[in-house]
């Protein structure tokens, strides 16, 4: 029998029970009704409707894309190579215009089939479309390459002005497509002209623009992949220009350009900078962790290699200038968008920059005292980030840079008390503002103090004879009590207590046996008198604290 007219649909039917019951049980618990089971007798809830099965793709629909789509990308990609191999080829017995008059003449049909196939045939279209880029770009290469005879030089006005032009046309063409395959395979093509040609200037300005105009439109138009695919194709691209340009007969070797760096770091700057204008209320997402690590990564590590294999006399400089470039990067991430794990790499391949900077313009081991220097500044703009990677990951560098020292170090001169203060000095910027840190627990501040409380007795046992190592440590453990005193702090009375202990074991075991019998019962008495006044002193406290009113 068919539905009434009038009767609802089954979802709202659905609805309408639920309504019903939860007004049953209201009169329930008023007492003006029985019990919502009765209810649920009369009217029942109807089950809700099944969701449409999603109809599974069959084999003759699998076979069709295969057939239609993935045998037309592949045939064009074999007849781009084909003509690009067909490109390279000599043709000795031609006039050397007549091979890139031909590439043009099927660069141009290729463009003209693509328009015509545009509706029709979109997808086959949009790969003729890249076909035809790639062999105008080729046949504007040939009339400079010297396969048997060449039009133009490589490095004449007249090559350069013709490989721009091509690879602003290839340019203009994906971006009216608003494309991001065909505008990577513009960017592609751009990079190549860069490293055939050589030239400083086209290197310089040319690779800076291209990856302007690769971040603004991967950005606007949030094409992620083309975001990821030019950050790689850049410095590809730098990476083959400062090899030297090899296809024309020149030996590998690194561009010593004068400014060359800077290129490098232009082009982090511009890959970090569409990341950073993003709007402030869009969350940070692993595409912005994964951009940041590729960015530092890449870039810097190319810069690295670069100034140490070209420019070995300036590695200090340039290395103080990417400290700046990376530390105002992250500075710029924290300030506009608050993010933590962008501006924690940015800001930890700027202190590794800075570290290589203070390794090439001090010596050993004058070198470790301005890294323990750097440390307590790590320390204090880690606390302006408010991230605790920051404080973890100098911790384990300040333990290196102090076991560095131990190993390196031929004998104690004193800088080993600097690293046992700035561990003091950061275990007390670390409590001052550790409410700005979010630090739930003292785990870091502990940790410095142990390193502090490790690196003092070590730094006196090797700085002042055997036989008044014992009486060090005493005075030692005398400042740290008052140094609870000064901050009020229980910490350092504890450290006091651990410092006598180990004095009690080194009178106990050295002294017994290799001191002199005047500086082994100065040692015992002095010990025993300190030990004992600190019995004194917390006898007294307990006291008070049982007298006191609670």
């Amino acid at each position: 029998m068919a539905d009434h007219p009038h009767s609802p649909a089954p979802n709202e039917a659905h609805r309408l029970a639920l309504l019903e019951q939860r007004l049953a049980r209201l009169e329930v618990h008023l007492g003006l009704a029985a019990e919502p089971a009765i209810v649920r007798a009369t009217n029942p809830i109807p089950a809700p409707l099944p969701l449409p099965p999603v109809a599974a793709r069959t084999e003759d629909e699998l076979e069709f894309e295969l057939g239609q789509n993935g045998f037309a990308v592949a045939g064009i990609v074999a007849l781009t190579l084909g003509a690009g191999f067909l490109m390279s080829l000599p043709f000795a017995n031609l006039p050397a215009i007549v091979p890139s008059l031909a590439g043009y003449a099927v660069s141009l049909a290729l463009f003209g089939l693509s328009r015509v196939w545009r509706d029709a045939f979109a997808f086959v279209a949009s790969h003729l479309r890249g076909a035809g880029m790639v062999l105008l770009f080729l046949s504007t290469l040939r009339l400079s390459f010297p396969l048997s005879r060449s039009l133009l030089a490589v490095d004449s006005p007249g090559a350069h002005a013709l490989l721009i032009a091509t690879v602003a046309f290839n340019l203009w063409v994906a971006l009216r497509r608003k494309s991001p395959g065909l505008t990577g395979l513009a960017l592609a093509t751009g990079g190549v002209a860069i490293a055939v040609t050589g030239a400083h200037w086209l290197a310089f300005g040319g690779l800076v623009t291209l990856v302007v105009i690769a971040v603004y439109f991967s950005e606007r138009e949030n094409w992620r992949a083309l975001s990821f695919g030019a950050l790689i194709w850049g410095y590809a691209a730098y990476l083959a220009w400062a090899l030297g340009p090899q296809l024309r007969g020149v030996a590998p070797h690194f561009a010593t350009h004068a400014v060359a760096p800077a290129i490098l770091l232009a082009c982090v700057l511009v890959f970090a900078a569409g990341r950073w204008w993003q709007p402030r209320t869009e969350a940070e997402g692993a595409v912005d962790a994964v951009h940041a690590l590729l960015n530092c990564g890449l870039g810097y590590g190319l810069f690295f290699v670069h100034t140490l294999a070209a420019f070995p006399a300036e590695v200090a400089a340039w290395h103080a200038a990417a400290f700046a470039v990376f530390l105002g990067i992250a500075i710029v991430f924290w300030r506009r968008r608050a993010s933590r794990v962008a501006t924690f790499f940015y800001a930890m391949t700027g202190y590794a920059a800075l570290s290589v900077a203070i390794f090439k313009a001090s010596s050993v081991p004058a070198v470790f005292v301005w890294l323990s220097v750097q440390s307590v500044v790590v320390v204090a703009t880690a606390i302006w980030f408010r991230s605790r990677f920051i404080v973890v990951a100098n911790f384990l560098i300040y333990v290196a840079i102090v076991l560095g020292y131990i190993v390196v170090a031929e004998r104690e001169t004193g800088i080993s008390l600097g690293f046992g203060l700035v561990a003091l000095v950061s275990a007390r910027i670390l409590n001052w503002q550790q409410d700005r840190l979010e630090l739930k627990t003292t785990l870091m501040r502990n940790a410095y103090l142990v390193g502090a409380w490790l690196v003092f007795p070590y730094a006196l046992y090797h700085l002042v004879p055997g036989k008044h190592v014992g009486l060090a440590w005493v005075g030692l453990a005398l400042g740290y009590y008052a140094l609870n005193l000064l901050v009020q702090n229980q910490k350092y009375r504890w450290m006091g207590h651990a410092t006598l202990l180990l004095t009690l074991c080194y009178v106990v075991v050295v002294g017994t046996s290799r001191f002199e019998p005047v500086y082994r019962v100065l040692s015992f008495l002095v010990l025993g008198t300190v030990l004992l006044v600190v019995s004194l002193v917390f006898t007294r406290l307990r006291k008070r604290q049982s007298l006191s009113p609670r």
